[in-house]
């Protein structure tokens, strides 16, 4: 660290270098000089440093599945591709029965963990829900469940006219154990009116996680760049989610996902992320959320080779299998819907990392 400091140029940067090896947090205008500072090679060691502090040299991956249960949604946010009107005619919502069975041959080819979202369904009472969830946790009773974003738990409270609060209570008790962490896009309200504007608004998303913490329901946070936004707006992002990470403790995993807009309605988003900008994030992000244990960079929104660079700049996860992964691959991913263990532990070994599968609260599971 020390010959880092030497060689640095850069006066921001070694400044910031020298508070990490202290142990210090850096502040929002130290966010700002990495975001935009041009010695990439040196910021992405830096968070190597800081990583390999809290993880050493491993790398976790799951063996997941994705369950979209509807794609009718009432928001049909311009940034979304996956959306529709419940009239159309490629509409679906998935009966009881048709989630048991595509979780049940999911099962049986090994999986650790379902991962659900979906749209906000006005047809679908809370009791779809909890019947979801204890259908799933009786197909296999270990079986881990990320289940809905902060928005769709607010879009229950509301639909059902019941608490936040009892919400949780119920869907914990059908099983659920963790909550992803989609919806967050980028919490400065003027981007958000452009890209998400029926949604909830990003003071809201942090309502609704900080009831899941206090309920002792762990969550990831997400953020969405490479559309709209500028750096200032994601060092506000960070600030916030450090903030409410400071007073709950809740936050497992920070998510930087790239924005893919084809058939989306934002038509000023970047047309490419370049691989110097998802550096720099994925970088910065790791500095910065010293608080937050894991930086997720998940291989199906950055491709396979960005995310091996990026477990060398900060990140300790690769993503999961994701089989039938809709979402990202409705607005145009290029990459597989679908990943395989033997491909992801090649990936982590072939990065000179140590393969570790886990679910999402970071029990390993398997081999490791």
């Amino acid at each position: 660290m020390q010959k880092l400091i030497a060689v640095l140029k850069d006066k921001g940067l070694r400044a910031i270098v020298e508070k990490v090896a202290q142990g210090q947090p850096v502040n929002a205008s130290d966010a700002l000089i990495m975001l935009t500072t041009p010695a990439v090679l040196e910021l992405g060691f830096l968070a190597d440093f800081v990583k390999r502090r809290l993880h050493g040299n491993s790398a976790f991956y799951g063996i997941n599945m994705n369950l979209n249960y509807t794609n009718v949604c009432e928001l049909r946010c311009p940034l979304c591709a996956f959306s529709c009107d419940e009239d159309d005619s490629d509409a679906y919502t998935l009966s009881l029965d048709e989630i048991e069975t595509r979780v049940g041959a999911a099962v049986k080819g090994g999986i650790d963990e379902v991962h659900i979202v979906g749209g906000l369904n006005p047809t679908l009472p809370l009791d779809y829900f909890e019947g979801m969830l204890r259908r799933i946790k009786a197909l296999k009773t270990d079986i881990f469940i990320v289940a809905f974003t902060a928005v769709e738990y607010d879009y229950f409270a509301r639909l059902n006219r019941i608490p936040l609060e009892e919400v949780f209570t119920r869907l914990k008790a059908a099983g659920l154990g963790a909550l992803p962490g989609g919806g967050a896009e980028i919490f400065a309200p003027h981007i958000r009116a452009k890209i998400a504007p029926k949604k909830i608004s990003g003071q809201r998303w942090l309502e609704v996680m900080r009831s899941a913490h206090a309920q002792g329901i762990k969550t990831n946070a997400t953020m969405l760049y490479n559309h709209i936004e500028q750096p200032i707006d994601i060092v506000d992002h960070l600030v916030q989610i450090r903030a409410l990470q400071d007073e709950t403790g809740g936050f497992k995993t920070f998510v930087p996902l790239v924005f893919h807009g084809a058939r989306t309605g934002i038509a000023s988003h970047r047309s490419v992320s370049s691989g110097f900008t998802d550096l720099r994030i994925f970088a910065t992000a790791r500095i910065f959320l010293h608080n937050v244990p894991h930086l997720k960079a998940h291989w199906m929104y950055l491709g396979e080779k960005m995310a091996q660079v990026l477990l060398y700049c900060g990140a300790d996860d690769l993503s999961g299998t994701y089989d039938q992964e809709k979402v990202v691959h409705s607005a145009g991913a290029a990459t597989a819907d679908r990943g395989s263990e033997a491909r992801l532990r090649l990936l982590i070994e072939q990065a000179g990392l140590t393969p570790v599968r886990a679910t999402a609260d970071y029990t390993t599971r398997g081999l490791v």
